[in-house]
C-alpha cells in the first residue's frame, strides 16, 4: 500500500469539501478484565473506536489491521463481525463531509506495544463497558451498546 496515495486526500483533492460517502474498518480490543480500548482522537478530542478508512486495493479486515496498529502500537486478528452502521452525518472541524458506513469487528491482540502514534491519537486508555466517555459520533455509540449487549448474552 506504500507506493498508493492515501484515498481520504486524493479524493479530497478531487471534490474539496463536499459531502462524499467513505467506508471505514474499525473495531473493539478488550482487555483481560473485559475493558474496551478507545482512542482519544486527535481531530476532535473525543474518544472513540481504533479504526480509519479502507484504503483502495484493500479488504475491511486489511484496514482494521492496518489502522489498529497505526493508531494503538497492537497486532490484531480479525474476529467476528459486530455490526455495520450505516447511519451518520459526518461534518469533521477540517470541513470535510461525509456519509460514512462503518464495518466493525472483534479484534484479537497477537503482539505489539501500546502506544499512539500522535498524528491521529491523543491518548489511548481502557474502560469499563459501564463508564465510557462520550464517544466520537453515533456509530461509535451504536458498536458500543452492541458490544454491551453481546457481553451481556455470554
Amino acid at each position: 500500500m506504500a507506493d498508493k496515495p492515501n484515498y481520504i486526500k486524493w479524493i479530497r483533492s478531487k471534490v474539496g469539501h463536499e459531502k462524499i460517502i467513505l467506508v471505514f474498518a474499525g473495531g473493539c480490543i478488550l482487555n483481560e478484565e473485559g475493558k474496551v480500548l478507545l482512542q482519544r482522537r486527535a481531530d476532535t478530542a473525543k474518544w472513540g473506536f481504533p479504526g480509519g478508512a479502507i484504503e483502495l486495493g484493500e479488504t475491511p479486515e486489511m484496514a482494521v489491521i492496518r489502522e489498529a496498529k497505526e493508531e494503538t502500537g497492537l497486532d490484531v486478528e480479525v474476529g467476528n463481525l459486530i455490526g455495520i452502521y450505516t447511519d451518520s452525518e459526518m461534518k469533521y472541524p477540517s470541513g470535510d463531509e461525509a456519509h460514512s458506513i462503518c464495518i466493525a469487528y472483534e479484534l484479537k491482540t497477537t503482539g505489539g506495544e501500546l502506544f499512539g502514534d500522535r498524528e491521529e491519537t491523543l491518548e489511548l486508555q481502557y474502560f469499563a463497558l459501564n463508564e465510557l466517555p462520550e464517544l466520537f459520533c453515533k456509530q461509535h455509540e451504536e458498536l458500543a451498546k452492541d458490544i454491551i449487549r453481546k457481553r451481556k448474552n455470554i
